[in-house]
């Protein structure tokens, strides 16, 4: 399933990502690349005295590499007019060096908008580690092109 159209997409439709391990260096090249050092992050020392007990990745790092996921799926690569927004974020468990997350998406709405060449595409979208954990959960409204207007 490649560039599909808003017709193409059918609510209930589900599918799941290739898996991906989150690194130190994914952690220490977001830091760079956002400016957030935050110790929680970056400082193996000041973690071990957290809640977690260790380093854990950013939550927009998390959220970052879920999106990824879903672009390398291909599933509208040519056919995205436009990402809308996210709804509903929330970042459920940790995310520690060394995990494998997922991304799991399922359409849970359509909106189609007369006279233009495109239709909106609503998601429910979950981040989900090798252990089953859910990390982070999201809505995201997507505008996909009408076959019609190709």
């Amino acid at each position: 399933m490649r560039n599909l159209y808003f017709e193409d997409i059918e609510v209930g439709m589900k599918i799941e990502s290739a898996a991906r391990t989150v690194t130190e260096t994914d952690i220490v090249m977001f830091a760079a690349l956002t400016g957030d050092w935050n110790p929680i992050h970056t400082d193996a020392e000041f973690a071990k005295n957290t809640i977690f007990g260790q380093r854990i990745a950013h939550g927009l790092l998390t959220l970052s590499i879920v999106a990824g996921l879903l672009v390398r799926l291909g599933l509208t690569e040519r056919t995205i007019v436009a990402f809308y927004g996210i709804d509903k974020l929330r970042f459920t468990n940790p995310v520690f060096i060394g995990d494998t997350i997922k991304a799991v998406l399922e359409v849970v709405g359509k909106e189609d908008k007369k006279g233009k060449p495109y239709g909106v595409v609503v998601y429910d979208i979950k981040g989900v580690k090798q252990t089953g954990e859910v990390v982070l959960s999201y809505t995201s409204r997507v505008a996909i092109l009408k076959r019609s207007s190709n």
